[in-house]
């Protein structure tokens, strides 16, 4: 059991379905272990996820790409190993 709350398609609500849709067709398929932890609580989900885009996807981050990787490792080991 994890200390880190994240939604599941199982314990999702109706407007966290259909973001978790929304979020799938943009990767593919998947959903990243970063946004299910996010959709928790939708009034920070947003201006975390900005942070995220900010700190984890734009070319010029001012994190390493191995930060970057270590980041990704925890929280989908948190989430039960999203892509």
């Amino acid at each position: 059991m994890s200390r880190i709350k994240s939604v599941t398609p199982e314990s999702a609500t109706e407007i966290q379905k259909d973001l978790l849709a929304n979020i799938k067709r943009q990767y593919g398929g998947v959903v990243p272990g970063v946004y299910r932890i996010f959709l928790v609580d939708l009034a920070l989900g947003k201006p975390i996820g900005d942070i995220y885009q900010y700190l984890h996807l734009r070319k010029s981050s001012p994190l390493t790409k191995l930060q970057r990787e270590m980041l990704a490792v925890v929280v989908n080991g948190i989430v039960g190993g999203a892509p």
